[in-house]
Protein backbone atom coordinates (compact mmCIF):
# COMPACT_ATOMS: atom_id res chain seq x y z
CA UNK A 1 0.00 0.00 0.00
CA UNK A 2 1.27 3.23 -0.71
CA UNK A 3 0.24 4.77 2.41
CA UNK A 4 -1.66 2.89 5.42
CA UNK A 5 -5.09 1.48 4.75
CA UNK A 6 -7.53 1.01 8.08
CA UNK A 7 -9.67 -1.91 8.30
CA UNK A 8 -12.66 -1.02 7.70
CA UNK A 9 -14.20 -3.27 10.79
CA UNK A 10 -11.97 -0.35 13.21
CA UNK A 11 -13.55 2.43 10.44
CA UNK A 12 -17.16 1.53 11.11
CA UNK A 13 -16.50 1.40 14.98
CA UNK A 14 -15.47 5.07 14.62
CA UNK A 15 -18.37 5.88 12.78
CA UNK A 16 -20.83 4.65 15.18
CA UNK A 17 -22.08 1.94 13.00
CA UNK A 18 -23.18 1.08 9.40
CA UNK A 19 -26.17 0.23 7.62
CA UNK A 20 -24.73 -2.74 6.23
CA UNK A 21 -23.53 -4.33 9.42
CA UNK A 22 -25.86 -5.81 11.65
CA UNK A 23 -25.57 -7.69 14.85
CA UNK A 24 -28.20 -10.46 13.86
CA UNK A 25 -26.59 -11.22 10.00
CA UNK A 26 -27.00 -14.85 8.78
CA UNK A 27 -23.79 -16.16 7.68
CA UNK A 28 -25.53 -18.70 5.72
CA UNK A 29 -24.10 -18.09 2.21
CA UNK A 30 -26.33 -17.98 -1.25
CA UNK A 31 -24.99 -21.01 -2.36
CA UNK A 32 -25.89 -22.38 0.76
CA UNK A 33 -29.57 -20.94 0.75
CA UNK A 34 -29.66 -22.18 -2.87
CA UNK A 35 -29.02 -26.01 -2.17
CA UNK A 36 -25.56 -24.96 -4.44
CA UNK A 37 -27.63 -23.65 -7.45
CA UNK A 38 -26.66 -20.14 -6.70
CA UNK A 39 -23.77 -17.73 -6.25
CA UNK A 40 -23.85 -14.71 -4.05
CA UNK A 41 -23.53 -11.04 -6.03
CA UNK A 42 -20.56 -8.59 -5.58
CA UNK A 43 -22.54 -6.67 -2.80
CA UNK A 44 -23.71 -10.03 -1.16
CA UNK A 45 -20.29 -10.74 -1.29
CA UNK A 46 -18.73 -7.74 0.61
CA UNK A 47 -21.77 -7.04 2.80
CA UNK A 48 -21.09 -10.91 4.02
CA UNK A 49 -17.35 -10.04 5.11
CA UNK A 50 -18.29 -6.68 6.46
CA UNK A 51 -20.77 -8.45 8.74
CA UNK A 52 -18.50 -11.33 9.53
CA UNK A 53 -15.36 -8.49 10.33
CA UNK A 54 -17.87 -6.95 12.47
CA UNK A 55 -18.53 -9.63 14.82
CA UNK A 56 -15.12 -11.78 14.89
CA UNK A 57 -11.86 -10.00 15.64
CA UNK A 58 -10.00 -12.65 13.87
CA UNK A 59 -11.32 -11.08 10.54
CA UNK A 60 -10.73 -7.61 9.39
CA UNK A 61 -11.42 -6.06 5.74
CA UNK A 62 -9.38 -3.75 4.05
CA UNK A 63 -10.22 -1.18 0.97
CA UNK A 64 -7.48 -1.12 -1.39
CA UNK A 65 -6.79 0.66 -4.22
CA UNK A 66 -9.62 0.96 -6.97
CA UNK A 67 -10.10 -0.57 -10.28
CA UNK A 68 -11.18 -0.35 -13.24
CA UNK A 69 -14.78 -0.60 -12.23
CA UNK A 70 -14.52 2.52 -9.61
CA UNK A 71 -14.60 0.53 -6.98
CA UNK A 72 -12.04 -0.23 -4.92
CA UNK A 73 -9.98 -3.79 -4.43
CA UNK A 74 -11.11 -5.68 -0.99
CA UNK A 75 -8.71 -7.73 1.13
CA UNK A 76 -10.02 -9.81 3.80
CA UNK A 77 -7.49 -11.61 6.39
CA UNK A 78 -8.01 -14.47 8.91
CA UNK A 79 -5.43 -13.99 12.07
CA UNK A 80 -6.19 -15.45 15.12
CA UNK A 81 -3.36 -13.22 16.77
CA UNK A 82 -4.23 -10.06 15.41
CA UNK A 83 -3.04 -7.00 17.64
CA UNK A 84 -3.29 -3.38 16.61
CA UNK A 85 -0.33 -3.42 15.19
CA UNK A 86 -0.02 -4.20 11.22
CA UNK A 87 -0.44 -7.86 10.53
CA UNK A 88 1.69 -7.35 7.33
CA UNK A 89 4.71 -6.30 9.83
CA UNK A 90 7.67 -8.14 8.87
CA UNK A 91 9.05 -8.01 12.84
CA UNK A 92 6.59 -11.34 12.94
CA UNK A 93 8.04 -14.83 12.12
CA UNK A 94 4.00 -15.57 10.43
CA UNK A 95 3.35 -17.32 7.30
CA UNK A 96 1.13 -15.60 4.79
CA UNK A 97 -1.55 -17.07 2.43
CA UNK A 98 -3.41 -15.55 -0.29
CA UNK A 99 -6.52 -16.74 -1.79
CA UNK A 100 -7.39 -15.30 -5.57
CA UNK A 101 -11.05 -15.03 -6.31
CA UNK A 102 -12.96 -14.09 -9.11
CA UNK A 103 -10.20 -13.42 -11.16
CA UNK A 104 -13.18 -14.55 -13.94
CA UNK A 105 -15.79 -14.16 -12.38
CA UNK A 106 -18.13 -16.44 -14.37
CA UNK A 107 -15.81 -19.32 -12.65
CA UNK A 108 -17.42 -18.41 -8.98
CA UNK A 109 -16.11 -21.02 -7.52
CA UNK A 110 -13.74 -19.92 -5.15
CA UNK A 111 -15.91 -16.67 -4.33
CA UNK A 112 -18.47 -18.94 -2.68
CA UNK A 113 -16.12 -21.66 -1.11
CA UNK A 114 -13.96 -18.61 0.43
CA UNK A 115 -16.93 -17.24 2.05
CA UNK A 116 -17.54 -20.72 3.67
CA UNK A 117 -14.15 -21.29 5.03
CA UNK A 118 -13.25 -17.60 6.48
CA UNK A 119 -17.01 -18.06 8.39
CA UNK A 120 -15.79 -21.22 9.55
CA UNK A 121 -12.21 -20.22 10.48
CA UNK A 122 -14.04 -17.09 12.69
CA UNK A 123 -16.53 -19.75 14.02
CA UNK A 124 -13.97 -21.92 15.01
CA UNK A 125 -15.74 -24.47 13.17
CA UNK A 126 -11.88 -25.31 11.78
CA UNK A 127 -8.96 -25.83 14.16
CA UNK A 128 -7.87 -22.23 14.36
CA UNK A 129 -4.43 -22.10 12.77
CA UNK A 130 -1.00 -21.18 14.89
CA UNK A 131 1.54 -20.05 12.49
CA UNK A 132 -0.60 -18.78 9.89
CA UNK A 133 -2.37 -16.01 8.20
CA UNK A 134 -5.20 -16.10 5.26
CA UNK A 135 -5.68 -13.60 3.30
CA UNK A 136 -8.59 -13.55 0.92
CA UNK A 137 -8.86 -11.58 -2.06
CA UNK A 138 -13.14 -11.57 -2.15
CA UNK A 139 -13.83 -11.26 -5.92
CA UNK A 140 -10.67 -9.47 -7.84
CA UNK A 141 -12.32 -8.74 -11.14
CA UNK A 142 -15.88 -6.11 -9.93
CA UNK A 143 -16.54 -5.34 -12.85
CA UNK A 144 -16.61 -8.42 -14.50
CA UNK A 145 -18.50 -9.57 -11.26
CA UNK A 146 -21.39 -6.74 -12.04
CA UNK A 147 -21.28 -7.55 -15.47
CA UNK A 148 -23.80 -10.96 -14.51
CA UNK A 149 -25.61 -13.24 -16.78
CA UNK A 150 -26.20 -16.76 -17.46
CA UNK A 151 -24.99 -17.72 -20.73
CA UNK A 152 -21.30 -16.64 -21.59
CA UNK A 153 -19.87 -19.67 -20.02
CA UNK A 154 -21.19 -21.69 -22.73
CA UNK A 155 -19.33 -24.82 -20.98
CA UNK A 156 -20.22 -25.21 -17.69
CA UNK A 157 -22.88 -26.43 -15.58
CA UNK A 158 -24.15 -23.74 -13.13
CA UNK A 159 -24.43 -21.81 -11.37
CA UNK A 160 -27.68 -20.12 -12.62
CA UNK A 161 -26.12 -16.77 -13.01
CA UNK A 162 -22.37 -15.46 -13.01
CA UNK A 163 -19.91 -12.61 -13.98
CA UNK A 164 -18.08 -12.04 -16.97
CA UNK A 165 -14.63 -12.99 -17.84
CA UNK A 166 -13.55 -9.44 -19.04
CA UNK A 167 -13.13 -6.88 -16.67
CA UNK A 168 -14.41 -2.95 -16.46
CA UNK A 169 -12.74 -2.50 -19.44
CA UNK A 170 -12.90 -6.14 -21.17
CA UNK A 171 -9.70 -6.98 -20.02
CA UNK A 172 -8.88 -10.57 -19.11
CA UNK A 173 -6.91 -10.03 -15.95
CA UNK A 174 -5.28 -13.12 -15.96
CA UNK A 175 -2.63 -12.06 -18.60
CA UNK A 176 -2.38 -8.58 -17.31
CA UNK A 177 0.05 -9.41 -14.50
CA UNK A 178 3.25 -7.69 -16.09
CA UNK A 179 1.85 -5.59 -18.67
CA UNK A 180 -0.56 -4.23 -16.04
CA UNK A 181 -2.93 -2.04 -18.23
CA UNK A 182 -5.44 -2.38 -15.65
CA UNK A 183 -6.11 -0.56 -12.71
CA UNK A 184 -6.94 -4.02 -11.33
CA UNK A 185 -3.60 -5.47 -11.67
CA UNK A 186 -2.24 -2.41 -10.24
CA UNK A 187 -4.62 -2.76 -7.44
CA UNK A 188 -3.32 -6.59 -7.21
CA UNK A 189 0.22 -5.73 -7.41
CA UNK A 190 0.15 -3.32 -3.94
CA UNK A 191 -2.27 -5.44 -2.44
CA UNK A 192 0.31 -8.62 -3.59
CA UNK A 193 3.69 -6.53 -2.34
CA UNK A 194 1.97 -5.08 1.00
CA UNK A 195 0.93 -8.92 2.30
CA UNK A 196 4.29 -10.49 0.70
CA UNK A 197 2.16 -14.14 1.03
CA UNK A 198 4.15 -17.50 0.90
CA UNK A 199 2.02 -19.45 -0.73
CA UNK A 200 -0.53 -18.26 -3.14
CA UNK A 201 -4.02 -19.99 -4.20
CA UNK A 202 -6.06 -18.74 -7.57
CA UNK A 203 -9.72 -20.11 -7.95
CA UNK A 204 -10.58 -20.99 -11.20
CA UNK A 205 -12.85 -23.75 -13.47
CA UNK A 206 -11.37 -25.35 -16.29
CA UNK A 207 -12.18 -24.92 -20.41
CA UNK A 208 -11.18 -28.71 -21.71
CA UNK A 209 -11.28 -32.11 -22.00
CA UNK A 210 -13.84 -34.61 -20.06
CA UNK A 211 -12.92 -36.92 -17.37
CA UNK A 212 -13.55 -38.09 -14.05
CA UNK A 213 -12.10 -35.35 -11.68
CA UNK A 214 -13.97 -32.75 -10.22
CA UNK A 215 -10.61 -31.09 -9.24
CA UNK A 216 -7.35 -30.62 -10.56
CA UNK A 217 -4.41 -28.60 -9.64
CA UNK A 218 -1.84 -26.41 -11.42
CA UNK A 219 1.23 -25.83 -9.38
CA UNK A 220 3.18 -23.39 -10.75
CA UNK A 221 5.91 -25.32 -12.79
CA UNK A 222 8.50 -26.80 -10.33
CA UNK A 223 11.47 -25.99 -12.54
CA UNK A 224 10.66 -22.70 -13.06
CA UNK A 225 10.57 -22.10 -9.44
CA UNK A 226 13.43 -23.43 -9.46
CA UNK A 227 15.83 -24.55 -6.32
CA UNK A 228 14.57 -25.82 -2.97
CA UNK A 229 11.22 -24.34 -2.90
CA UNK A 230 10.27 -25.83 -6.39
CA UNK A 231 11.71 -29.55 -5.24
CA UNK A 232 10.07 -29.15 -2.14
CA UNK A 233 6.70 -28.23 -4.53
CA UNK A 234 6.95 -31.65 -6.46
CA UNK A 235 8.04 -33.66 -4.09
CA UNK A 236 6.89 -32.87 -0.81
CA UNK A 237 3.58 -30.71 -1.03
CA UNK A 238 1.93 -31.46 -3.67
CA UNK A 239 2.13 -35.10 -2.81
CA UNK A 240 0.33 -34.40 0.50
CA UNK A 241 -2.25 -32.59 -0.62
CA UNK A 242 -3.47 -35.20 -3.52
CA UNK A 243 -3.00 -37.52 -0.90
CA UNK A 244 -4.92 -35.51 2.06
CA UNK A 245 -7.70 -35.01 -0.10
CA UNK A 246 -8.18 -38.17 -1.71
CA UNK A 247 -8.81 -39.50 2.06
CA UNK A 248 -11.64 -37.42 1.94
CA UNK A 249 -12.80 -39.11 -1.02
CA UNK A 250 -12.06 -35.86 -3.22
CA UNK A 251 -10.15 -37.33 -6.57
CA UNK A 252 -7.27 -34.55 -7.95
CA UNK A 253 -4.83 -34.66 -10.81
CA UNK A 254 -2.43 -32.23 -12.52
CA UNK A 255 -4.41 -29.74 -14.48
CA UNK A 256 -5.39 -31.45 -17.68
CA UNK A 257 -4.00 -29.01 -20.88
CA UNK A 258 -5.39 -30.24 -23.79
CA UNK A 259 -7.87 -28.93 -26.68
CA UNK A 260 -10.24 -30.71 -28.40
CA UNK A 261 -8.62 -34.06 -27.88
CA UNK A 262 -8.46 -36.70 -25.34
CA UNK A 263 -5.51 -37.19 -22.85
CA UNK A 264 -4.77 -40.77 -23.22
CA UNK A 265 -1.66 -39.87 -25.18
CA UNK A 266 -0.33 -38.05 -22.71
CA UNK A 267 -0.05 -34.04 -22.00
CA UNK A 268 2.42 -31.83 -20.99
CA UNK A 269 2.51 -29.15 -17.24
CA UNK A 270 0.72 -25.84 -18.01
CA UNK A 271 3.87 -23.61 -18.00
CA UNK A 272 2.43 -20.62 -16.49
CA UNK A 273 4.03 -17.63 -17.93
CA UNK A 274 4.57 -14.48 -15.68
CA UNK A 275 1.98 -12.81 -17.32
CA UNK A 276 -0.39 -15.31 -15.35
CA UNK A 277 -1.10 -15.51 -11.49
CA UNK A 278 0.78 -17.89 -10.62
CA UNK A 279 3.76 -16.98 -13.27
CA UNK A 280 3.95 -13.25 -11.63
CA UNK A 281 3.71 -14.85 -8.23
CA UNK A 282 7.09 -17.49 -8.87
CA UNK A 283 8.76 -13.79 -9.78
CA UNK A 284 9.20 -13.42 -5.61
CA UNK A 285 9.36 -17.24 -5.11
CA UNK A 286 6.21 -17.55 -3.70
CA UNK A 287 4.81 -21.04 -3.82
CA UNK A 288 1.64 -20.56 -6.06
CA UNK A 289 -1.16 -22.61 -7.30
CA UNK A 290 -4.41 -22.40 -9.26
CA UNK A 291 -7.09 -24.81 -8.15
CA UNK A 292 -9.73 -25.63 -12.03
CA UNK A 293 -12.67 -27.38 -10.89
CA UNK A 294 -14.48 -29.17 -13.73
CA UNK A 295 -16.60 -27.35 -16.10
CA UNK A 296 -19.24 -30.06 -16.40
CA UNK A 297 -19.35 -31.53 -12.42
CA UNK A 298 -22.71 -29.62 -10.86
CA UNK A 299 -22.12 -26.67 -8.78
CA UNK A 300 -22.98 -27.68 -5.81
CA UNK A 301 -19.69 -30.17 -6.18
CA UNK A 302 -17.34 -27.93 -7.60
CA UNK A 303 -17.73 -25.60 -4.39
CA UNK A 304 -17.65 -28.02 -1.94
CA UNK A 305 -14.45 -29.97 -3.68
CA UNK A 306 -12.98 -26.35 -3.75
CA UNK A 307 -14.02 -25.53 -0.10
CA UNK A 308 -11.73 -28.78 0.74
CA UNK A 309 -9.31 -28.01 -1.19
CA UNK A 310 -8.67 -24.41 0.31
CA UNK A 311 -9.20 -26.29 3.80
CA UNK A 312 -6.38 -28.93 2.96
CA UNK A 313 -3.97 -26.40 1.69
CA UNK A 314 -3.89 -23.85 4.83
CA UNK A 315 -4.13 -27.18 7.08
CA UNK A 316 -0.86 -28.60 5.34
CA UNK A 317 0.97 -24.96 4.90
CA UNK A 318 0.42 -24.13 8.86
CA UNK A 319 1.50 -27.38 9.52
CA UNK A 320 4.24 -27.19 7.24
CA UNK A 321 4.90 -23.48 8.05
CA UNK A 322 8.59 -23.03 9.61
CA UNK A 323 9.69 -25.45 6.59
CA UNK A 324 8.07 -23.31 3.98
CA UNK A 325 9.80 -20.07 5.72
CA UNK A 326 12.88 -21.37 5.88
CA UNK A 327 12.81 -22.62 2.18
CA UNK A 328 11.76 -19.23 0.86
CA UNK A 329 14.29 -17.71 3.23
CA UNK A 330 16.62 -19.89 0.87
CA UNK A 331 15.27 -19.21 -2.67
CA UNK A 332 15.43 -15.51 -1.85
CA UNK A 333 19.10 -15.50 -1.30
CA UNK A 334 19.63 -17.72 -4.05
CA UNK A 335 19.69 -15.53 -7.10
CA UNK A 336 23.02 -13.96 -7.42
CA UNK A 337 24.95 -11.34 -9.58
CA UNK A 338 27.15 -13.56 -12.38
CA UNK A 339 24.94 -16.79 -12.12
CA UNK A 340 23.43 -18.27 -15.08
CA UNK A 341 19.22 -17.28 -14.96
CA UNK A 342 16.79 -18.94 -17.17
CA UNK A 343 14.43 -17.34 -19.59
CA UNK A 344 13.53 -19.57 -21.50
CA UNK A 345 11.70 -23.17 -20.98
CA UNK A 346 11.35 -26.55 -23.02
CA UNK A 347 9.44 -30.11 -22.44
CA UNK A 348 12.32 -32.18 -21.35
CA UNK A 349 10.82 -35.40 -23.02
CA UNK A 350 14.01 -37.33 -21.12
CA UNK A 351 11.90 -37.10 -17.67
CA UNK A 352 8.26 -37.78 -17.46
CA UNK A 353 5.33 -39.04 -14.85
CA UNK A 354 2.95 -41.72 -15.32
CA UNK A 355 -0.31 -40.44 -14.19
CA UNK A 356 -3.41 -42.93 -12.71
CA UNK A 357 -5.90 -40.86 -14.75
CA UNK A 358 -9.51 -41.31 -14.61
CA UNK A 359 -11.35 -40.43 -17.94
CA UNK A 360 -13.82 -41.48 -20.37
CA UNK A 361 -13.54 -43.11 -23.39
CA UNK A 362 -14.35 -41.10 -26.61
CA UNK A 363 -14.27 -41.24 -30.33
CA UNK A 364 -14.56 -38.91 -33.20
CA UNK A 365 -17.36 -39.48 -35.29
CA UNK A 366 -18.74 -37.24 -38.55
CA UNK A 367 -20.23 -33.74 -36.96
CA UNK A 368 -24.07 -33.46 -38.33
CA UNK A 369 -23.48 -29.28 -38.67
CA UNK A 370 -20.14 -29.31 -40.24
CA UNK A 371 -19.65 -32.92 -41.60
CA UNK A 372 -15.77 -32.49 -40.59
CA UNK A 373 -14.91 -35.21 -37.76
CA UNK A 374 -16.16 -34.19 -34.06
CA UNK A 375 -14.90 -35.19 -30.52
CA UNK A 376 -17.41 -37.12 -28.44
CA UNK A 377 -16.99 -38.84 -24.81
CA UNK A 378 -19.26 -41.52 -23.38
CA UNK A 379 -19.24 -40.75 -19.88
CA UNK A 380 -21.13 -44.16 -19.20
CA UNK A 381 -17.89 -45.62 -20.12
CA UNK A 382 -15.00 -44.46 -17.52
CA UNK A 383 -11.84 -45.71 -17.82
CA UNK A 384 -8.53 -45.72 -15.65
CA UNK A 385 -5.44 -45.83 -17.41
CA UNK A 386 -1.74 -44.86 -17.11
CA UNK A 387 -0.67 -42.15 -19.07
CA UNK A 388 2.73 -39.95 -19.60
CA UNK A 389 2.56 -36.57 -17.96
CA UNK A 390 5.26 -34.31 -19.46
CA UNK A 391 5.95 -32.40 -15.85
CA UNK A 392 9.51 -31.55 -16.51
CA UNK A 393 10.71 -28.55 -18.25
CA UNK A 394 14.45 -27.61 -19.02
CA UNK A 395 15.78 -24.15 -20.07
CA UNK A 396 15.95 -23.03 -23.42
CA UNK A 397 17.72 -19.59 -23.41
CA UNK A 398 19.81 -18.39 -20.41
CA UNK A 399 21.46 -15.24 -19.47
CA UNK A 400 24.08 -14.33 -16.78
CA UNK A 401 22.85 -12.09 -14.11
CA UNK A 402 24.27 -9.01 -14.65
CA UNK A 403 25.14 -6.20 -11.61
CA UNK A 404 23.19 -3.53 -12.82
CA UNK A 405 20.25 -2.40 -15.78
CA UNK A 406 19.92 0.89 -16.65
CA UNK A 407 17.62 2.34 -18.30
CA UNK A 408 16.91 5.46 -20.35
CA UNK A 409 15.38 8.34 -18.30
CA UNK A 410 12.98 8.78 -20.94
CA UNK A 411 11.21 5.23 -20.46
CA UNK A 412 9.58 6.63 -17.20
CA UNK A 413 6.76 4.29 -17.81
CA UNK A 414 8.80 1.49 -17.66
CA UNK A 415 10.36 2.57 -14.22
CA UNK A 416 6.53 3.29 -13.19
CA UNK A 417 5.73 -0.67 -13.29
CA UNK A 418 9.34 -1.62 -11.36
CA UNK A 419 8.55 0.87 -9.16
CA UNK A 420 5.46 -0.68 -8.44
CA UNK A 421 6.35 -3.51 -7.65
CA UNK A 422 9.11 -2.30 -4.66
CA UNK A 423 11.61 -2.50 -7.12
CA UNK A 424 14.19 0.15 -6.41
CA UNK A 425 15.17 2.84 -8.97
CA UNK A 426 18.13 4.89 -8.49
CA UNK A 427 17.89 8.46 -9.95
CA UNK A 428 21.37 9.12 -12.12
CA UNK A 429 22.08 13.15 -10.97
CA UNK A 430 25.36 13.80 -13.36
CA UNK A 431 26.63 12.19 -16.54
CA UNK A 432 29.55 9.74 -16.30
CA UNK A 433 30.91 6.86 -18.92
CA UNK A 434 31.08 3.37 -18.14
CA UNK A 435 31.05 0.43 -19.79
CA UNK A 436 28.23 -1.58 -20.28
CA UNK A 437 26.61 -4.40 -22.58
CA UNK A 438 24.32 -3.11 -25.46
CA UNK A 439 21.64 -5.22 -26.58
CA UNK A 440 20.45 -4.54 -30.49
CA UNK A 441 17.13 -6.59 -31.37
CA UNK A 442 17.98 -8.30 -34.77
CA UNK A 443 14.94 -10.09 -35.31
CA UNK A 444 11.42 -10.58 -33.42
CA UNK A 445 8.09 -11.57 -34.49
CA UNK A 446 5.01 -9.94 -33.82
CA UNK A 447 1.09 -11.12 -33.27
CA UNK A 448 -1.17 -10.42 -36.22
CA UNK A 449 -3.93 -10.96 -33.67
CA UNK A 450 -4.89 -8.43 -30.96
CA UNK A 451 -4.07 -9.75 -27.63
CA UNK A 452 -5.44 -8.59 -24.45
CA UNK A 453 -4.81 -4.73 -25.99
CA UNK A 454 -1.62 -5.33 -27.46
CA UNK A 455 0.05 -7.06 -30.40
CA UNK A 456 3.16 -8.64 -28.65
CA UNK A 457 6.44 -9.62 -29.89
CA UNK A 458 8.01 -13.40 -29.69
CA UNK A 459 10.83 -15.47 -30.49
CA UNK A 460 12.95 -12.35 -30.15
CA UNK A 461 16.55 -12.43 -30.58
CA UNK A 462 19.30 -10.02 -30.04
CA UNK A 463 23.00 -9.37 -30.43
CA UNK A 464 25.20 -8.57 -28.09
CA UNK A 465 28.46 -5.59 -27.51
CA UNK A 466 30.66 -4.06 -24.90
CA UNK A 467 30.69 -0.31 -25.95
CA UNK A 468 31.64 2.71 -23.53
CA UNK A 469 28.21 4.04 -22.90
CA UNK A 470 27.42 7.58 -21.46
CA UNK A 471 24.76 7.56 -18.86
CA UNK A 472 23.09 10.79 -18.17
CA UNK A 473 21.29 12.45 -15.83
CA UNK A 474 17.74 11.30 -15.91
CA UNK A 475 18.77 8.01 -16.46
CA UNK A 476 17.71 5.14 -13.33
CA UNK A 477 19.96 2.69 -12.44
CA UNK A 478 18.55 -1.05 -11.06
CA UNK A 479 21.10 -3.05 -9.08
CA UNK A 480 19.97 -6.41 -9.09
CA UNK A 481 21.66 -7.75 -5.67
CA UNK A 482 17.58 -6.51 -4.36
CA UNK A 483 14.59 -8.19 -3.37
CA UNK A 484 12.31 -8.78 -6.61
CA UNK A 485 15.79 -9.67 -8.89
CA UNK A 486 13.40 -12.00 -11.03
CA UNK A 487 10.61 -9.61 -11.66
CA UNK A 488 13.79 -7.22 -12.91
CA UNK A 489 15.31 -10.06 -14.93
CA UNK A 490 12.18 -11.50 -16.67
CA UNK A 491 11.00 -7.71 -17.53
CA UNK A 492 14.36 -6.30 -18.66
CA UNK A 493 15.72 -9.49 -20.75
CA UNK A 494 14.13 -8.22 -23.82
CA UNK A 495 14.19 -12.50 -25.29
CA UNK A 496 11.98 -13.26 -21.96
CA UNK A 497 8.71 -13.98 -23.04
CA UNK A 498 7.04 -11.78 -20.75
CA UNK A 499 9.48 -8.76 -21.12
CA UNK A 500 8.56 -5.30 -21.42
CA UNK A 501 10.02 -5.54 -24.72
CA UNK A 502 7.80 -8.13 -26.16
CA UNK A 503 4.38 -6.18 -24.64
CA UNK A 504 5.38 -3.18 -26.56
CA UNK A 505 7.04 -1.08 -23.98
CA UNK A 506 9.99 -0.29 -26.12
CA UNK A 507 8.49 0.03 -29.65
CA UNK A 508 9.24 3.15 -30.48
CA UNK A 509 12.70 1.98 -31.15
CA UNK A 510 11.53 -0.42 -33.95
CA UNK A 511 10.64 2.22 -36.32
CA UNK A 512 13.37 4.53 -37.95
CA UNK A 513 12.92 8.44 -37.13
CA UNK A 514 15.51 9.74 -40.09
CA UNK A 515 15.97 8.35 -43.63
CA UNK A 516 17.27 9.86 -47.06
CA UNK A 517 15.93 11.19 -50.13
CA UNK A 518 17.61 8.86 -52.61
CA UNK A 519 18.18 11.34 -55.04
CA UNK A 520 20.48 13.11 -52.31
CA UNK A 521 22.21 9.84 -50.50
CA UNK A 522 22.97 8.94 -54.34
CA UNK A 523 26.10 11.03 -54.05
CA UNK A 524 26.86 10.84 -50.33
CA UNK A 525 27.27 7.03 -50.49
CA UNK A 526 29.12 6.33 -53.30
CA UNK A 527 31.73 9.11 -51.73
CA UNK A 528 31.85 6.40 -48.32
CA UNK A 529 32.11 3.95 -50.80
CA UNK A 530 34.94 5.40 -52.39
CA UNK A 531 36.62 6.11 -49.16
CA UNK A 532 35.88 2.98 -47.61
CA UNK A 533 37.44 0.22 -49.51
CA UNK A 534 36.60 -2.80 -46.72
CA UNK A 535 32.87 -1.41 -46.95
CA UNK A 536 32.64 -1.78 -50.80
CA UNK A 537 34.18 -4.99 -50.97
CA UNK A 538 31.45 -5.95 -48.57
CA UNK A 539 28.62 -4.39 -50.69
CA UNK A 540 29.86 -5.86 -54.13
CA UNK A 541 29.90 -9.01 -52.09
CA UNK A 542 26.57 -8.68 -50.97
CA UNK A 543 25.30 -8.24 -54.45
CA UNK A 544 27.03 -10.73 -55.77
CA UNK A 545 25.33 -13.33 -53.62
CA UNK A 546 22.18 -12.13 -52.83
CA UNK A 547 20.10 -11.56 -55.89
CA UNK A 548 17.23 -10.10 -54.52
CA UNK A 549 19.16 -7.66 -52.81
CA UNK A 550 20.98 -6.90 -55.92
CA UNK A 551 17.82 -6.13 -57.87
CA UNK A 552 16.17 -3.73 -55.44
CA UNK A 553 18.22 -0.37 -55.90
CA UNK A 554 16.63 1.19 -52.31
CA UNK A 555 17.53 -2.05 -50.46
CA UNK A 556 21.42 -0.91 -51.39
CA UNK A 557 21.11 2.48 -50.70
CA UNK A 558 19.50 1.81 -47.13
CA UNK A 559 22.37 -0.67 -46.40
CA UNK A 560 24.92 1.81 -47.02
CA UNK A 561 23.03 4.21 -44.98
CA UNK A 562 23.17 1.98 -42.15
CA UNK A 563 26.61 1.83 -41.94
CA UNK A 564 27.00 5.61 -42.52
CA UNK A 565 27.69 7.82 -39.51
CA UNK A 566 24.27 9.41 -40.92
CA UNK A 567 22.44 6.12 -39.39
CA UNK A 568 20.87 6.68 -36.14
CA UNK A 569 21.85 5.17 -32.94
CA UNK A 570 18.57 4.74 -31.15
CA UNK A 571 17.24 2.43 -34.05
CA UNK A 572 16.48 -1.38 -32.53
CA UNK A 573 19.21 -0.43 -29.83
CA UNK A 574 17.54 -1.80 -26.54
CA UNK A 575 17.30 1.78 -24.18
CA UNK A 576 18.21 -0.15 -21.43
CA UNK A 577 21.97 -1.60 -20.89
CA UNK A 578 23.60 -3.98 -18.41
CA UNK A 579 26.52 -3.44 -16.61
CA UNK A 580 28.39 -6.59 -15.06
CA UNK A 581 31.78 -5.23 -14.00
Amino acid sequence: MKKYIFPLLFLLFISCGSDTVKTDFDFTTTFEKSEGFETATYDEVIEFYENLAAQHTSIAIYEMDKTDSGKRLHLVTYNPNRSFESEFSRDQEVLRILINNGIHPGESDGIDASMMLMRDLAEGKIPALEKSIVAVIPVYNIGGALNRNSGTRTNQNGPEEYGFRGNARNYDLNRDFIKADTRNARAFIDLFQTVKPDLFIDTHVSNGANYQYTLTHLFTQHNKLGGVLGDYTQTTFMPRLEDSLQSKNWDITPYVNVFNRTPESGFSQFMDGARYSTGYTTLFNTLGMMVETHMLKPYKQRVEGTYALLREFIRISDAEASTILDLRKVANASFNIGNSYPIGWEIDSTKTTTLNFKGYEAEMLDSEITGAQRLKYDQNKPFTKEITYYNHFKPSKSVNIPKQYVISGGYWNVVELLRLNNIRCDYVKKDSTITAEVYRIDSYETSRRPYEGHYPHYNTKVSISKEEVTIKEGDYIVETAQPGIRYILETLEPEAPDSFFNWNYFDPILRQKEGFSPYVWEDMALEILNSDPNLKAEFEQKKSEDEQFARNWYAQLDWIHKRSPNYEKAHLRYPVVRVSE
